[in-house]
């Protein structure tokens, strides 16, 4: 074949194609930094130092099927948050928003309905931790502080706390007693949570959970509702601020 039918690029063409590969590599790198900067602060602490519920005008309460209402009684609006305690995308918003949203219920802006489930027990090491703590959150819940509530609440849900989906341990009845005593829960709760007193009940009442989940809409965990419409809450960040 003669070489005439051949592409020979010239040297111009050469450093051309250099350049543009250049800006090129430089253009995605930028994209892939930014992208990384903005993922970063969507998932950064809103109103980070706040910690959880401080006013002595919120209250808790038990309702029927294991709910745990917060808030204060002249609260603006209402939602209703399903979070399972093995979720890590739970844990993820609560990380996120949940010190704006202490704050939010501070101020009477919004009251939440927390349904805790136990979908993910077999994810756990123990085989029932989620159940055990949704126990133990019932029996803070039923002292009536609010204040160690939000703070237990916090704390099942932290980095620090949460155990991993398939990980080798998670939390005894004794480890989420004192969990409870750290934020602040009498000694009740603590009895309560140690003896593990509420988990038959608690089995019970997440399963009721787990069936207003379903009937909400929403397709998983953390699944957040108001006025039976669903917030797409984990991809929203400002979702707090829009109540």
């Amino acid at each position: 074949m003669s070489s005439k039918n051949k592409y020979n690029p010239q040297p111009e063409s050469s450093r051309s194609t250099y350049i543009l590969g250049g800006l090129a590599v430089a253009i995605i790198a930028v994209l892939v930094i930014g992208g990384v900067f903005w993922q970063s602060s969507r998932s950064q602490p809103r109103n980070d130092g706040y910690g959880g519920v401080q006013n002595s005008e919120v209250q808790v309460a038990k309702q029927d099927n294991g709910v745990v209402l917060l808030g204060r009684p002249d609260a603006a609006v209402s939602i209703d948050l399903f979070e399972d305690p093995m979720c890590p995308y739970c844990g993820e918003l609560e990380n996120r928003n949940g010190q704006e949203l202490a704050q939010a219920i501070d101020d009477g802006k919004v009251a939440v309905r927390y349904h805790i489930l136990n979908f993910l027990n077999q994810l756990s090491a123990s085989g029932d931790y989620s159940t055990r703590a949704v126990a133990a959150s019932q029996c803070v819940a039923d002292t009536g502080d609010a204040i160690a509530y939000s703070a237990f609440h916090s704390a099942l849900f932290s980095p620090a706390n949460q155990p991993q989906e398939n990980g080798s341990s998670d939390h005894t009845n004794e480890d989420l007693a004192q969990m409870a005593r750290e934020a602040g829960a009498s000694d009740a709760a603590v009895q309560c949570i140690s003896t593990g007193a509420n988990v038959e009940q608690a089995a019970i009442d997440a399963e009721a959970g787990r069936q207003a989940l379903a009937a909400s809409g929403a397709q998983g965990t953390p699944a957040v509702v108001k006025d039976g419409t669903v917030i797409d809450a984990l991809s929203n960040p400002d979702w707090v601020a829009q109540l």
